[in-house]
This record gives structure tokens, C-alpha cells and sequence, in this order.
């Protein structure tokens, strides 16, 4: 009975990884549709059809072994890379300043091995495994402003600021916001947090004023028919994408926005085509099984049996939450518009491998949980640590 119990407590989460496969096959699907007649009729793509998901399935069969790889890898030798993890993002987003591509004024890729990566979804992680590994050795002296918030201050206003510099003022914002939760689950002190939450919020109007290219886009969202050919087009599309699939949508296949009126149809607004061809009823599966990921996320966070663990799978689940949030927000017109992929389903060779692969960690992870929550996560979540000065 023992030794059974033992096996089962050891069993890997089985229903993330089926969930993620599933995803990931309908993503294919999906990219399909939405990216045939684009990328037939553009020159980019050398008109060819197949473009966007033969790039995707290449990119799956790469990150899907990784993801199973890491899996069986174990998540505390980790803890050991994450100067390395950390040191690697900050170079990749200086790289990227000095010899990225430039795009619409901005430097937000880099060609590495022939291959093209957005070094700020690289320093997502980098930082989170950080500061994850930071706060779980620092743990008693997290209610110091001195000795434990200010150095992952340090650290999320160095990476941030390299974003910006890009400039990617929505990345930036997101990394924000992950710095952020990271440190209320760290247990950073309340009043803390609450006068760095005003700070922010003072800091993002600033930024968004003295930019006037900022502030038209935030104000875009509110109402885009004020520039229906400019900065409201894509959420004007992706509102006719949305409205026109009622209940059970026109049909897989059947949009009509994806026919060179919806940009970014296959990455940034393909949730729009979802909605479109499969209605009310197919968009809301795709929450769902979201939301199943990040509930079993969550409960992974609160019985793995040590800090370490718990603090990373936390992490991961709040970057794969942040990242839902805000592309499900901008094709509904809740936030500003900005290019935030889908995970598992959007187009996007870096962004798919590096979700796959916080997937396969989050999995390992799960192989270390009990039946209910450790003691040592209910300290790390629920008790207050012992103020120290400063």
C-alpha cells in the first residue's frame, strides 16, 4: 500500500500533457486555416500556402521532445542556472538592440542559426527562474525592502528596461506585471506592494504620454472606429471576425476575415478566426482548457513538497496565465492592441518551443507533489515571515 502510494504521488500529470498535445494539434488546424489564402497570395511567403504550417509543424516536432525531455529532467538542478538563465536574457536583449531587425521602428528579433527569436520571450523566463530561485533561498527576509524586494526590483527594472529600449512598451508592461505577482507570492509585504503598484501605474501613463504613438494606441481600443484605416483597423476586423460566428460559427475553413482583411489572422489575432469559423462554442472550449492548465498549474504549486518548486511552478503558471489574458484581451478589445502569441496555437516558432518546454518543467515539477498542500508551501503562501530590518 505504501510503496503504491509512493508510485501514484510520482505519477506525472498526465491531464496537462494531454491537454497541451490537443492544443497544440488544433493550433496546427487552425493555422492552417487562417493562414492558406495569406500566405497563397503575399510574397513574403513566396506564395506558398503552406508556408506558416509547415514553419509550425517543424517547430512542434522540436519542442514537443523537449517538453517530454524535461519532463524527466529534474527541476532542482534548475535552480543552479538561474544566474546563467538570467545573464543569457540580458545579453540576448542587448543583442538585439545592436543587431536585431528593425520593424516598424523597432528592434524586437534576432537571427541566430538562421533562425529568427524574440530574445524578450527568452528573458520572460530567465527572469522568472531568478527570481523563483531567489525568493525560495530568501524566503525570510522577502518582507525587507532592502534585503528582499530591492534586489528583484534591480532585476526587473534592468530587464524591463531593456525592452523598452527596443522599444516594446507592451512586453515591457507584461514582464511588469509577471515581476509583480512574483513578488506578492513570494511574500513581499503588502504595503510594499501596494505603494510599488501605485508607482507603476504613475510610471505607465509617463511613458505612454511623452510617446505620441503610445497613447494613440491605447486610446485606439476604447474606440476604434475614431481610425478605422489606421491604429482601429485590426480590432475592427477582429470585432466583425468575433460578431459573424454567433453561436457555432460559420464552419472550420469558413472566414471571411482571414481573406486579407485581419492581419496577424495566424498569430496574434487567430483566437478572432476561432471565434469565426467555430463560434461562441469553440472559443469558450479553448478557455476552458486554458483555464484547466492553469487550475492544475496552480494545484501543482500548492502540493510540491518543497519551495523551490512550488515558487517555479507558480511562475510558470502565472506567465502562461498573463500571456492568455492579454491576447484574449486584445482580440476582444479589453486592452490596448499589441503582438502577444497564443500559446500553442498562434504562429510562432520561439514562443511555441519556450511554452512547450516551461510545460515540460511544470510536468517534472508535478512528479514531486503530495495529495494535499505541504506544510512548506503553506508557509511560503500563508505565513509571514519574520520582518527583518531594512
Amino acid at each position: 500500500m505504501a510503496q503504491s502510494a509512493v508510485k501514484t504521488r510520482r505519477r506525472m500529470d498526465y491531464a496537462i500533457l494531454l491537454t497541451v498535445t490537443l492544443l497544440c494539434a488544433f493550433g496546427l488546424v487552425m493555422i492552417f486555416s487562417a493562414s492558406y489564402y495569406y500566405a497563397q497570395n503575399t510574397a513574403s511567403t513566396e506564395y506558398d500556402g503552406y508556408f506558416y504550417i509547415r514553419r509550425q509543424s517543424i517547430y512542434l516536432a522540436l519542442g514537443y521532445p523537449v517538453m517530454i525531455a524535461l519532463s524527466f529532467f529534474d527541476y532542482r538542478r534548475l535552480e543552479k542556472l538561474k544566474v546563467v538563465g538570467l545573464l543569457v536574457s540580458i545579453i540576448l536583449l542587448i543583442a538585439v538592440l545592436i543587431f536585431g531587425k528593425e520593424l516598424n521602428g523597432a528592434k524586437r528579433w534576432l537571427d541566430i542559426a538562421g533562425q529568427s527569436i524574440q530574445p524578450s520571450e527568452v528573458a520572460k523566463f530567465g527572469m522568472m527562474l531568478y527570481m523563483c530561485a531567489f525568493m525560495s533561498k530568501k524566503h525570510a527576509v522577502m518582507q525587507s525592502f532592502k534585503y528582499g524586494m530591492l534586489p528583484m526590483l534591480l532585476v526587473i527594472g534592468v530587464v524591463c528596461g531593456l525592452v523598452m529600449l527596443q522599444p516594446n512598451m507592451s512586453m515591457s508592461v507584461i514582464m511588469g506585471m509577471l515581476g509583480y505577482a512574483l513578488l506578492y507570492i513570494g511574500g513581499c509585504k503588502g504595503k510594499h506592494l501596494f505603494f510599488l503598484l501605485i508607482l507603476l501605474v504613475g510610471l505607465f501613463v509617463l511613458l505612454a504620454v511623452i510617446e505620441p504613438y503610445r497613447l494613440a494606441r491605447l486610446t485606439s481600443f476604447t474606440d476604434p472606429w475614431k481610425d478605422p484605416l489606421g491604429t482601429g483597423y485590426q480590432l475592427i476586423q477582429s470585432f466583425y471576425a468575433i460578431g459573424s460566428g454567433g453561436l457555432f460559427g460559420r464552419g472550420l475553413n469558413n472566414s471571411r476575415q482571414k481573406l486579407l482583411f485581419l492581419t496577424y489572422g495566424e498569430s496574434d489575432f487567430i483566437f478572432a478566426v476561432i471565434c469565426e469559423e467555430l463560434g461562441f462554442v469553440g472559443g469558450l472550449v479553448i478557455l476552458l482548457a486554458y483555464g484547466f492548465i492553469i487550475f492544475r498549474g496552480i494545484r501543482i504549486a500548492l502540493r510540491c513538497r518543497d519551495r523551490f518548486g512550488s515558487l517555479l511552478a507558480a511562475g510558470i503558471t502565472v506567465v502562461f496565465a498573463i500571456q492568455i489574458l492579454v491576447n484574449i484581451g486584445v482580440v476582444t478589445g479589453s486592452f490596448p492592441t499589441t503582438g502577444q502569441a497564443l500559446p500553442f496555437i498562434s504562429s510562432g516558432g520561439s514562443s511555441l518551443v519556450l511554452f512547450l518546454a516551461a510545460m515540460g518543467v511544470l510536468l517534472n515539477i508535478s512528479r514531486s507533489t503530495s495529495g494535499s498542500m505541504q506544510p512548506v508551501v503553506r508557509a511560503a503562501f500563508r505565513k509571514k515571515p519574520r520582518a527583518v530590518a531594512g
